[in-house]
């Protein structure tokens, strides 16, 4: 623990960040660092609770206890190696986990957890600025060679501890640079693209290849790739768009929000961002959306949610620790914009060929059931309709073509407790078998996947870290 009164002497402050109207300019962060001082104390807030609940929130099983304790003793770097040992990559979760362990902590029943996000990233930054992070390429090499298709979090997390355990890993990304979602999907102002660059420095430092642009199922056939090494890991993502079922869906003027993230990623002008943009969906992605089309500069902005607004504290049936379904703002939805609740889609009408006024109605819930309240039909002027609706899995080509994959009800690949799929020598990790989900599971899943081909190229137990457990290839 930090200080045994630390909780009840100092509150919990959540990191500063710039003022809406300065950031809305640029797309630089936006979060700032704690002062030393403050550093301190909200690593000294964290107490002696027994059982450290925050481990049940935590995916990864992070240590969470441990590293606060040495924060607020200013170990630093002992901090960081306690947090390297279960998580790859610290300095993305620092900033884009929606924190899972600040909800199952014991003083979030009086809604005031430790911040354990800000923590994670205040100890991998100090890591990297004091020279701690630094390639560890492994000593012996096995001779065994693993392809990992997709360079997303879950994919670099396989590729990560693979490398460390001595096999030759390559990472195949069909984009022109690594990353995946973290560099295309993730807009610049939460996650620079420079923290990207500065870890995938390291790995390649540490021995593992990336070939970009190559789509693995049109330049390379998935099934030379699996005959040609040892083991194959998919993190393909769950990247499938679910669609508007409405008369207009289909109108130019209306798409997907990862087609919207990616284009601003790459500099690319969509038509309509500067005028008035409509996001249907009121989860992070349509959040994302709606911080970047502020920065690009559009006439307004409106985020609808299908859903009615979500009670403002617990419900009775949603108890401490479990992820609590209350009504958020979050720091886009800070910035500007409108929000709207209980509002669905009818119909998209077009003027000139393009997508022009967006048809709705109120829904309530009744009976758990969203229904149509007569009288409140509304009709929305729009010059851009953003589709932020979520995934339905993912985006398989001509993979399941060559290689007979067995695939659950909706769509994702089948795995087994070792992330193998129904194909020898064949597994997955992250979205494409669980759907979309956290950075923090996606991690999770690409280390326990990397335990499984690491087990099955040796024919034995892995010598890899079991979740939440420091061995020699933990960290970095």
């Amino acid at each position: 623990m930090g200080k045994p009164t630390g909780f009840l002497e100092w509150p919990r402050t959540p990191a500063s960040t710039r003022v809406p109207s300065e950031r809305v300019q640029d797309f630089r962060e936006f979060s700032l660092p704690l002062l030393p001082e403050e550093r301190a104390r909200q690593a000294g807030r964290c107490m002696d609770c027994g059982v450290p609940t925050c481990h049940q929130g935590c995916p990864l099983g992070n240590l969470i206890p441990d590293f606060n304790e040495l924060a607020y003793a200013g170990r630093w770097r002992e901090a960081y190696l306690v947090l390297a040992s279960t998580n790859n990559f610290p300095e993305w979760t620092g900033r884009l986990c929606p924190a899972p362990c600040e909800s199952a902590c014991v003083l979030a029943i009086d809604g005031a957890p430790v911040t354990i996000e800000q923590l994670e990233k205040e100890i991998i930054e100090r890591a990297f600025t004091e020279g701690w992070v630094v390639p560890r390429p492994p000593r012996t090499r096995t001779g065994k060679r693993v392809a990992v298709i997709g360079s997303g979090p879950a994919g670099l997390a396989a590729a990560a501890q693979l490398n460390q355990a001595g096999h030759a890993v390559t990472v195949y990304e069909r984009a022109d640079r690594p990353g995946g979602l973290l560099r295309y999907g993730i807009p610049a102002f939460k996650l620079e693209r420079a923290i990207v660059d500065r870890r995938l420095r390291v790995l390649e430092a540490e021995g593992i290849e990336f070939r970009t642009g190559v789509d693995v199922g049109r330049e390379l056939g998935w099934a030379a790739l699996v005959a040609s090494v040892d083991a194959v890991v998919l993190a393909i993502g769950a990247g499938q768009p679910r669609t508007l079922d409405v008369p207009g869906a289909e109108l130019p003027g209306v798409l997907p929000a990862m087609t919207f993230l990616s284009a601003n990623q790459r500099k690319e002008r969509i038509e309509g961002q500067e005028g008035d943009v409509i996001i249907l969906g009121g989860g992070d992605t349509g959040s994302d959306c709606l911080g970047t089309a502020l920065r690009l500069g559009a006439r307004s902005v409106r985020q609808i949610e299908l859903l009615p607004a979500p009670p403002e504290v617990r419900a009775v049936s949603n108890p401490w620790p479990q992820w609590p379904l209350v009504f958020r703002t979050s720091s886009s939805q800070r910035e500007g914009g409108t929000r709207a609740f209980g509002l669905a889609t009818t119909r998209v009408e077009a003027h000139d060929g393009r997508a022009a006024k967006l048809h709705a109605i109120e829904v309530a819930l009744e009976d758990g059931k969203l229904v149509p309240q007569p009288g409140t039909e509304q009709v929305l002027d729009l010059d851009l309709l953003i589709l932020a609706l979520g995934f339905t899995g993912p985006a398989l080509g001509t993979l399941t073509d060559e290689i007979a994959l067995a695939l659950d009800p909706r769509g994702n690949i089948v795995v087994d407790e070792r992330f193998a799929t129904s194909v020898p020598k064949v597994f997955c990790a992250g979205d494409a078998q669980r759907g979309a989900s956290l950075i923090v599971w996606a991690i999770s899943d690409g280390r326990e996947a990397a335990r499984g081909v690491d087990a099955f190229l040796r024919g034995r137990a892995s010598a890899l870290p079991s979740r939440g457990r420091d061995t020699p290839f933990g960290g970095r």
